[in-house]
Formats: structure tokens, sequence, C-alpha cells
């Protein structure tokens, strides 16, 4: 018997019992729908880890001020002013670094017109928006000039743009920051979401100078909340980060024993650790789905070996007139096989659909790639063929005259 006699009496015995594979079928359609879905969602979650570690910018530690102690009182990192712009000039000079930011923030009132709107306002250089490698999307970044002059001039995200402005360009417009007019120098381009949650276009910036003077003020001249250092690539992080503590220590004159007045903290090494969580929860959520999968493959070794049990006296029948051990072994592996992959593609279009409206309706990214789909189509053949030899063996090694006799 050739091999496409055997596919004809595979798919006819599959014909004449429908509902029977149509329930197999089912368990398949789910695992395989399962496992699209779930590696849509991880594939999603990770993408925008990505996207939010991308955000941030390229080999970047933050420097922050150290805890403070008052007698039997401790307080927080950053609870005091430790930091001053001459520090971030002198870390600036380091041979393993390429940029360093002072910054200065709090929360503003903001005014145009009858519109209003409280958000985050930042004193920045203009190294800021390359170190973030943040685009203007019109107007242009403010000078070192307007940095010396601590000018009134202001850079907005684009969602205090929004709020504020709505559909007017506000570049060359004066907006007025608790009550002191600034004149817009232009607007970012969106960035959407922090790694924390936080929107990262939620935000004003203004130059570090004029933050200290007119807007927050500081406890100590030249004084700083925090600064981004940027290092010349990701090869020498850990020497930039050695350097950095190495003059802190220096400046401040801190001692051997006592406690740090800074801390720094590396965000490459902190991205690397979401990537990772996120990496573990995309493969966590195919593990899981797969189980649906392993559940389904052993449906189809059940149906099948009561088909087997069921169709003894055809098997010795066939045996009788000439089909050999091999034919029936194949004949029935292909009807196991034969439902997996029509299971298999039935499951792939549901969690497709399933991932676009989970993406609709929970407003979150879900990836689909070719090699996911590839990978769920592959596993649900290779569970065909698992489950579906023992079937195919067992009724291969039926003895023509035993079977014959079967009732």
């Amino acid at each position: 018997m050739n091999f496409f006699a055997i596919i004809g009496e595979a798919l006819r015995a599959l014909r004449l019992n429908r509902l029977r594979t149509g329930l197999t079928m089912l368990g398949m359609i789910i695992g395989v729908a399962a496992v699209v879905l779930m590696l849509a969602i991880g594939q999603g979650a990770q993408t925008t880890v990505n996207q939010a570690i991308a955000s941030m910018g390229s080999n970047l530690f933050i420097v922050l001020p150290g805890a403070t102690s008052s007698g039997a009182l401790r307080s927080g990192s950053g609870s005091v002013q430790t930091l001053t712009i001459s520090d971030a000039q002198a870390i600036a000079g380091l041979p393993s670094i390429k940029t360093t930011v002072p910054l200065i923030t709090g929360t503003a009132q903001l005014n145009y017109g009858a519109n209003n709107w409280s958000t985050v306002v930042t004193g920045v250089t203009p190294d800021y928006f390359e170190v973030r490698d943040w685009a203007m999307e019109s107007g242009e970044i403010f000078s070192d000039a307007n940095l010396r002059a601590a000018a009134r001039v202001a850079i907005l995200g684009s969602t205090t743009a929004k709020n504020l402005f709505g559909e007017e360009d506000p570049t060359g417009k004066i907006v007025r920051i608790k009550n002191s007019p600034f004149q817009v120098a232009g607007v970012l381009v969106a960035k959407g979401q922090s790694l924390d949650g936080r929107d990262q276009d939620d935000s004003v910036f203004v130059p570090v100078t004029t933050g200290q003077r007119q807007i927050f003020g500081t406890q100590f001249p030249g004084s700083i909340q925090f600064m981004m250092v940027q290092a010349r690539s990701a090869e020498v992080m850990e020497e930039a980060e050695i350097e950095i503590n190495r003059l802190l220590l220096q400046r401040h004159r801190i001692a051997e024993g006592m406690e740090n007045d800074f801390t720094v903290r590396n965000l490459a090494a902190l991205a690397a650790v979401a990537t990772g969580a996120a990496k573990v929860m995309s493969l966590m959520l195919g593990a899981i789905a797969s189980v649906s999968l392993l559940v389904g493959g052993i449906g189809i070794m059940n149906i099948m070996l009561v088909s087997v049990t069921e169709r003894t006296r055809e098997i010795g029948i066939r045996m009788a007139i000439g089909a050999n051990r091999r034919a029936i072994l194949t004949q029935f592996l292909l009807e196991a096989l034969v439902i997996c992959i029509l299971g298999g593609l039935a499951g792939i279009a549901i969690g497709i659909g399933g991932a676009w409206a989970v993406s609709r309706a929970a407003d979150m990214v879900v990836v689909i790639t070719f090699g996911m789909v590839a990978l769920a189509f592959a596993f649900a053949s290779a569970v065909g063929i698992f489950f579906g030899f023992y079937p195919a063996k067992k009724a291969a090694a039926l003895k023509p005259v035993e079977a014959l006799r079967y009732e």
C-alpha cells in the first residue's frame, strides 16, 4: 500500500468519527492557542521593558546625595544636599566619563491663558537631552548662554504641552511657572512610561541655574539634588564607577571608616536585572501554557488507544489481505499527526486573535513573531508523533489471527 493510500485511509477513519475527532482536536487547539497567547504577552512585556530601558539612555550612572545622621535620628539617601555643580564638573573630567548632568527637580504649577497644569519641573544642562537620547519635536534646546544667564526658558514634554496648549504649537509662547514668565523653547518627542510606570512626557525642563535661583532655590549655593553621569562605553562602566567613588571621597574629605554622603547607582546593572526578569516571566508563561499541550497530547493517546481497541477486527482483516505492520503503524501515526496539525493551525489562529483582543482590551503591548508561531506548530506536530506512536505501535503489533477473533 503506497503512502497516499495510507493517508486516505487515515482521513477516512477520522471522518467516520467526526465528534470524537473534534473533541480530541479541541485539547490541541486550546493548548496551542494558550502557548501562542502566553508567548505573545510575555514577549510584549519584554519589549515594553526594553523600550523603557532604551528611553533612559545608555551607560548611565545616577549619583545621589547619601544618608545623613543627626544624633540618634537617621535619614535616607537624598535627605540632604551634599552634591554640587562643581562635583559634576570634576566628574566630567575623569578619563572614563563622557558627560555629566547636574539636576534639580520639584513640582510646580504651570499656567497658560485659562489652562493650568501641575507637573515635574527639572533643572538640567543642555547635555541632558543628548544623554537621554531625547529629540525635539519642535523648537530647539536651550543654549549654554541661557544656562550661564539663568534665562527663563523652558522645554515641555509632550503630555504637558498637550494639557496646556492642546493642538496649538507652544514654541515661542509664554507660560508661567510659579507665576514667573518663561518662554517655551520647544517640545520634546514623546518617550512614554519609565520602568517605574511614570509618564516621562509629563515634565518641564529649564536650565539648572534657573531652577536653583528662580524656581526652587537651594539651601547652599551651587548645590544640586543629584546628577546623571554617562560613561564613554559599556566596557568602562566598572572602571567609571570606581573613579566616581574615589573622586567624591576625596572632594568630600571622607576618611576610611566614615559613612559616604553620596550613592552611585549603575543603571546598566538595574536594566540588566529588569531585562532578565522580563525574560524569566516570558519563559514561565510559555512553560505554563505548554502544560495544556501536554494534557492535549495525553488526550490524543487515550483516544487513539480506544480507537485501536474498537478497530481490532478491521486491523486483522487488513493484515489478512496483505497490509504489513509498517502500513498499520503509519496509518495510526498519521491519524494522530493530522489531529495535531489541524488542531495546531486552529489554535494558532485563535491564539493570534486572542492576543489582538488582549492588546485592545487591556491596552498592552503583545508581540507575535513568525518564530513563535513556527515553534507552536512544531510543538503541536511533535506532540502528535510522541503521543500517537505508542497506540500506533500497539496496533501494528497485533497478530492477524488474534485480531480477527476479537469480539
